[in-house]
């Protein structure tokens, strides 16, 4: 095989490719590993009070471990290759939302950047192999360039699907058509004659806002503040587990068939015939024609009356309510863990450990976040009130809010309102 014979002479060791075929379980694994990226990594930080940042860290460091795994298999084996995939898809989300919620960079400049870095990604791989087709990830560089380019488009996706919601203030379940439209347009194109390698690409960037937009849907509840997304209501977890068992019975299945190992695949396909440059260059001007369509969609949404997240003053006009009132229907338990991280907050403020103040508060709202849909239900207007000190003491620390972080002085008196308001 030539393409054996080319990793051999390149690393010193042969090596099968590493990549799957590109097939349709190709694709409905990849959305189900987005779709239970972005659950289980809202779960694990909301729920679990560990942190945007603390997430983050975790799994990359998980990535890491498991990406070793795959780098040192001489072949494509579907479980730690889809592994590696569900786990750099929740890592190149968080590095995105990390951008986004804790550095307040605008969601265009993040598009931006990962788009530059994904070009570079593409340019220094194609300078040093001459190919960017999955077909021939047989080295270890080529592998390396692989994940690394997967990364990027996880972190790319996640920027420019949350800039489309953030322009139109469509739901997710409206969203969902759009990058699902994108990829059956690819399809088309490529069925006509486009690039597979772009082809491939452009695909793979749009299943992650795709994928997003199925787990948001699925898990947001059905009556929500406007401007905040509404779904099915089956909550984070319960659609983490729903996904990670359809991806595990898929894994299986792929495991025991083998319809998307490249020597299974060419025995029962035709082999791949050679482009037609005028059809290729046919279909890329469609790529451009897309393009501008896109845009021109997002811009005239952009134009459309919608709702999107509550301005800040909004919230200084909530209702106020007597000390301890606005939680009283509130699980005693639940409650008392709000507290807890408000008095941790306001005890190192007033020591001046203003980065433990900033974690502390920072835990404080993503545990008040993941609390929204059972507290919300119970007292709508307990709610509002607290969330309404809360987004105040939020902004004296910079979090969710594009000020710089506030005097100590500042944030101490919302901490302590905060702490009145909830008895």
């Amino acid at each position: 095989m030539t393409t054996a014979t080319e990793a051999r002479a390149r690393s010193g060791r042969l090596m099968l490719n590493k990549v799957p075929e590109v097939t349709v379980w190709f694709w409905v694994i990849k959305v189900l590993c987005t779709t239970v990226g972005e659950s289980f990594a809202d779960w694990i930080n909301m729920k679990l009070g560990v942190g945007l940042v603390n997430t983050a860290w975790i799994f990359t460091a998980v990535f890491v471990v498991v990406l070793a795994v795959q780098l040192r298999l001489k072949r494509y084996v579907p479980f730690p290759y889809w592994l590696t995939v569900v786990v750099v898809s929740v890592t190149g989300t968080l590095y995105t939302d990390i951008l986004t919620d804790q550095l307040n960079v605008p969601l265009w400049i993040s598009s931006a950047v990962f788009s530059v870095l994904l070009a570079a990604v593409f340019g220094v791989w194609w300078a040093r192999e001459r190919t960017l087709s999955i077909h021939s990830v047989t080295t270890l560089p080529r592998e390396s360039f692989y994940w690394l380019a997967v990364l990027v488009t996880f972190a790319l996706g996640t920027a420019t699907g949350d800039w489309t919601l953030e322009l139109t203030g469509w739901s997710p379940g409206v969203s969902v058509l759009l990058p699902l439209g994108l990829i059956a347009a690819i399809t088309a194109l490529w069925k006509f004659g486009a690039n597979p390698v772009l082809s491939f690409w452009l695909a793979y960037i749009l299943t992650r806002p795709l994928g997003a937009n199925i787990g948001d849907w699925l898990a947001s509840p059905k009556v929500a503040q406007p401007g905040e997304p509404t779904g099915l209501d089956l909550g984070t977890f319960t659609t983490s587990l729903i996904f990670l068992g359809l991806i595990l019975a898929t894994v299986v299945y792929l495991t025991v068939t083998r319809p998307d190992v490249t020597e299974t695949h060419e025995a029962t396909h035709a082999a791949h015939t050679t482009g037609d440059p005028r059809k290729e260059r046919v279909a890329l001007a469609g790529f451009g024609l897309l393009a501008v369509a896109t845009a021109g969609l997002l811009v005239w949404a952009h134009g459309q009356p919608h709702v999107g997240p509550a301005p800040e003053e909004d919230n200084t006009s909530a209702v106020q309510m007597a000390p301890g009132q606005a939680v009283k229907k509130f699980p005693p338990a639940k409650v008392a863990a709000l507290k807890t991280l408000a008095s941790t907050s306001l005890k190192d403020a007033r020591s001046g450990d203003a980065a433990g103040a900033h974690a502390a508060a920072q835990k404080l709202r993503d545990l008040w976040d993941a609390d929204q849909a059972s507290l919300q239900p119970l007292d709508q207007t307990g709610w509002t009130s607290i969330d309404a000190q809360m987004d105040k003491m939020l902004k004296t620390f910079g979090i969710d809010h594009s000020n710089p972080p506030m005097s100590p002085a500042q944030q101490e008196k919302e901490l302590n309102t905060l702490l009145t308001d909830m008895g």
